[in-house]
């Protein structure tokens, strides 16, 4: 082991000589390098005289007479090339397809509702019940109308024919018992108004318009107070509590 670690510390030894020669060869090849550029850079620029003189003036400036207009371009006419030859042989028109027939519409009539149809006759006749029915009730309704119309015509001139007769016989009673003046001359007319009781009795008398002859007046006055107790109506709804009663000497 002693003998093998001896070779290989001998190896290195022989090339240590030369490397350090290169090495030696590189460092004087980098100084000489190293100096001659530092030299060139110190060596001082070489200097230039310049004399300043004034610059002459420009020289004037030269007019230059106008130039005449370059003359216009001459247009020469288009010439058209002919027209291609026709051929001889036309190429047909392919045939225009024809329009197809539209299809016929065909209308559907919708089938009729009987159901409804049904319905409406019923309602059409309930309408027409409804109308008549509303028809007759009016003309009822008139009937009755004219009816109590006729009637209570009849009884206001019962009522009043009756009334008549009633106030017919005061006036009879009265006449019964006046004494008229014997100068009374021509129809006069006296009104008074007359207060009774239910018995016929009268209470009290009142001149409501003098017939313009004082003496019939009171001649007339007389013979209603003389003519109490009053005669009575057969209908007792004719009783009335007062009276107005008219009396002319001539009326029978």
């Amino acid at each position: 082991m002693t003998t093998m670690a001896l070779g290989l510390f001998q190896r290195p030894e022989r090339g240590m000589g030369r490397s350090f020669v290169l090495s030696a060869l590189v460092h004087i090849v980098l100084a000489a390098v190293l100096f001659l550029g530092v030299r060139w850079q110190v060596h001082p620029p070489a200097t230039v005289e310049v004399d300043l003189v004034d610059a002459p003036p420009p020289p004037a400036p030269v007019v230059e007479a106008p130039k005449p207009p370059p003359p216009a371009p001459k247009v020469e006419p288009e010439v058209k090339p002919p027209p291609p030859p026709k051929p001889d042989i036309v190429l047909r028109e392919k045939p225009k397809p024809k329009p197809k027939p539209e299809p016929k519409k065909v209308e559907v009539k919708p089938k009729p509702d009987l159901e409804l149809e049904k319905r409406m006759r019923e309602q059409l006749a309930a309408e027409q019940q409804v109308l008549e029915q509303q028809r007759q009730e009016r003309q009822l309704r008139e009937l009755l109308a004219a009816q109590k119309a006729d009637a209570a015509r009849k009884a206001s001139a019962a009522r009043a024919s009756a009334l008549g007769e009633y106030i017919g016989r005061i006036q009879a009673k009265v006449r019964g018992n006046w004494i008229l003046p014997q100068d009374l001359q021509g129809n006069p007319e006296a009104i008074f108004l007359v207060i009774q009781l239910p018995t016929g009795e009268v209470l009290s008398t009142k001149l409501l318009k003098s017939s313009g002859n004082p003496a019939y007046d009171t001649a007339v006055e007389r013979a209603i107070l003389k003519s109490s107790p009053l005669p009575l109506p057969s209908d007792r709804s004719l009783f009335d509590r007062e009276l107005k009663l008219t009396f002319r000497p001539r009326d029978k």
